[in-house]
């Protein structure tokens, strides 16, 4: 963008290369994103940079759910749960802080072992102590 182009939070964070300035269009920021693709060889799209962005808000414990529905356009807020999916290593996570604050032990567990590791060897390497 040129020296001279609009900056700062009230203007937009896409804008055109060219004067007169203005916000890019849909079509505008598609173009740009397929030429960038074609640069880098890669297969995204503009809906995965979207879902990237739904499921980022989500974990962001200061997001109101009902503001990602409403960032995102979606009528129901049964649509924006589908990108409540935690991974297997954060549902684990929260329930180890859970047992944690429940029983008063507020110390920091241990991360669990990879699950590709045998746990035989890790009992040796640990003398039984995982």
């Amino acid at each position: 963008m040129g020296k001279d182009a609009p900056r700062g939070c009230a203007h937009p964070l896409w804008m055109t290369l060219r004067r007169l300035w203005r916000q890019l269009s849909y079509s505008g920021a598609r173009a740009m994103f397929s030429r960038a693709q074609s640069i880098l060889g890669s297969n995204w799209t503009i809906h995965d940079l979207r879902h990237t962005a739904a499921f980022r808000m989500t974990r962001d414990p200061d997001m109101p759910l009902s503001d990602v529905q409403w960032i995102l356009g979606h009528a129901h807020l049964t649509t924006t749960q589908l990108y409540l999916n935690p991974s297997r290593d954060e549902v684990f996570a929260h329930v180890r802080a859970h047992h944690a604050r429940y029983t008063g032990n507020t110390r920091s567990l241990p991360a669990p072992p990879a699950p590709s590791y045998n746990p035989a060897v890790l009992d040796v390497l640990f003398g039984g102590r995982r």
